[in-house]
Parts: C-alpha cells; structure tokens; sequence
C-alpha cells in the first residue's frame, strides 16, 4: 500500500483549507497554550485561547508615566464627532456640581473669612464635540484657590477655563454659608447667624452678568390669623393666639456698576423689608420682644414678595431680581408661596418642580 505525503508546493484548494480550519479550531478548544506555541507561538494570536493571560495583580508604585506613555493613554471625551451617542446637538451647560474648596473672601468690614466652598462650574458643548475635559476646571479653581476671592477673580479663573476648555459660554457658581454676628432684641447677648449665599458669573453670546443669591429666613405672622384672634379675644373674652411659622425668602439680584454690593448690603435689605428674622440667642426678654416685633409686623405671602422688592429697587447696584418667598404654614399641611421678577434675567415661563422644596430651611 502506497501512502502519499503531501508536497509543499502543492496548493491546497479553498474547501481543504477550510476544513483544515475547521479542524484546527476543534482540536484548539481543548489544547493548552503549551500545546498551542508546540505547533507554531503564532497559532495562539491566530486562533485565540481559553485561558486568560497572566496580568499583575500587585499595584506599581515606582511605575512613572513619562510622554511616550502618556501619548498612547486613549482620549474619549476628545475624540471625533463620529463617537457621539445620540442626537448631534448643542449642549448649553456641562462641567461639574458641588466641587468643594476652602475659599477666602472679603467682608464688608475689613476682615477676610475662610469658608468651605461649593464650586459648580459648567460650559457650552458645541454639537460636534464629543465632551469636555472636567478635571481643567478643578486644576483651573486650584490656580486661584489661594486668592481672596471677588468677582474680579471669579471672571479671571471663568476666563481660564473657558480658554483650557475652547468654549464660547460658561457659568461659575460658588456657594457658602456666611456667619454674622447679630444681638439679641433685649438682653445683649450675641451669636452668629449663617447665610446660604452664592455668587455666579455667566456668560453668554459674549456678555457677562453677576449675579448674587442669598436665603433669608424669617418668622411671619398671618395677618387675618391676628384679627381673629383679637376678635376671639374682644367679643367673647376667649384667649386665642394668631398663628405664624418660619419662612424664608430667597433673594437673588443681577449686579450692575463698579460700586460693590456687599454681602452684608444684602442682608441689610432683607431685614429691613421684613425685621422678624429668626433669632440666635434668646432669653425671655427676647422672647417677649420677639411676639411683638411679629404682632408689629404681620405678613402674608403676597406682602413678603413686594416688601422685599420695595427695598431692592432703591439700590443702584442691583440691576434684574427675583423673590421667591415661602411661607411653610403652621395652620395649613401645605405652603404658601410667591414669585416676584424685576427685569429679563430671571424672567420664566416654566418652574422648576423643586423650586420651593429647596427653601426648607432645617436644624
């Protein structure tokens, strides 16, 4: 019996070369990577393999990254337009939200205040970008981080990012709460009052505005509530008392001019609309003090809005405003609420559905 070896320079056809495959792959689904490099090392890149490489499982702490390596690092949110899921559109505000920093300022009265910061810093995609690089805008706030901030700087560290980023529009929003000292109304005793207060600088279509926000938490007494409790009391000898709850109005006003609008100018207004604002320290004096500096000033929601804009709209320095006021009743399960704009900033159609949950001011 003749048995014929195959000569190398025979050229196999398409179907021997394929069935040849087939029998290959079956018998590699059982072969080691030892058994796989015995035939030939380049068979296990061709056909793969079962077993999963050997990988290093202890971390590298002298491993140094130099430029070469940096350079093959992949790059997603700077690749092409063709990586963009979903519609190819104009995104008007991405970066990042509540960012923490220590950040100094200015007080009104000369002496600088260290305060934890909230940083939300955001900016235009334009639609055929994939994403923006989110760490340029912390390393931008770390380049400034050690200034004494004013809205000079906030336009510096707006203008970095907005150069490392190469976007048209940009938004920077710093949110605190700032301590004042205030006296009690009769026993001279003091304690610091905290004010959530923010400021923000956007830009858009090339123009800038600064804008300053700041809660405003006072004590409001129903003024029909006190008429019928003094009826109760004139017609019928009965003892009755009006009810009042805490609220708290959130004040947010567009800076215009050169002259500075202080924090404290703010809080000055705020408390000269409405003087029934909670209090710190109190004995029973004060108490006694606080019942009729309330029953001096009863308000209703409605009242609150136009008082606080009555004292805003004096000041030159403050340019579009909004009010937004919550009365969170003692009488009734729900709240009473009210919006008041001056000027196109704040000006909208839509509400956001949380808008008043967020004035709920807790211990």
């Amino acid at each position: 019996m003749n048995i014929q070896t195959p000569v190398a320079d025979e050229i196999a056809t398409r179907e021997e070369a394929q069935a040849a495959l087939v029998a290959l792959m079956s018998w590699a689904r059982g072969a080691s990577t030892q058994e796989l490099n015995a035939i030939d090392p380049k068979l296990r890149a061709l056909i793969g393999s079962n077993e999963y490489p050997d990988l290093i499982n202890d971390y590298p702490e002298n491993f140094v990254v130099d430029p070469a390596y940096k350079a093959t690092l992949p790059d997603l949110q700077n690749g092409p337009s063709s990586l963009i899921r979903g519609s190819q559109q104009l995104i008007q505000h991405v970066g990042i939200s509540n960012f923490p920093l220590p950040i100094r300022f200015h007080t009104k009265h000369g002496n600088d205040l260290t305060l934890e910061t909230s940083v939300t810093g955001t900016v235009s995609l334009d639609a055929d970008k994939k994403g923006i690089n989110m760490s340029r805008i912390m390393r931008t706030f770390y380049r400034r981080a050690e200034e004494t901030f004013s809205f000079d700087v906030i336009e510096a560290a707006l203008d970095d990012y907005k150069s490392d980023l190469e976007s048209f529009d940009a938004r920077l929003q710093m949110r605190f709460s700032f301590p004042v000292k205030i006296e009690s109304l009769r026993s001279g005793l003091s304690g610091y009052q905290y004010y959530d207060i923010s400021m923000e600088l956007a830009e858009q279509n090339g123009v800038r505005q600064k804008f300053m926000h700041v809660d405003y938490v006072y004590s409001s007494t129903c003024p029909c509530s006190l008429e019928l409790s003094e009826h109760a009391r004139r017609t019928r000898g009965q003892l009755a008392t009006p009810h009042s709850q805490r609220s708290v109005a959130r004040i947010s006003v567009e800076l215009i001019g050169k002259s500075i609008l202080w924090f404290e100018d703010l809080i000055d207004h705020c408390r000269k609309a409405v003087p029934t604002e909670t209090q710190v320290m109190v004995k029973r004096e004060d108490e006694q003090a606080f019942a009729e500096l309330n029953a001096a000033n009863p308000i209703f929601v409605e009242d609150a809005a136009r008082l606080f804009c009555e004292q805003l709209l004096k000041d030159e320095r403050i340019g579009d405003f909004r009010v937004v006021a919550s009365h969170q009743e003692s009488l009734h399960s729900h709240d009473a609420v009210s919006i008041l704009t001056e000027g196109p900033s704040f000006a909208a159609t839509s509400i956001d559905p949380k808008l008043f949950s967020t004035l709920f001011h807790v211990g």
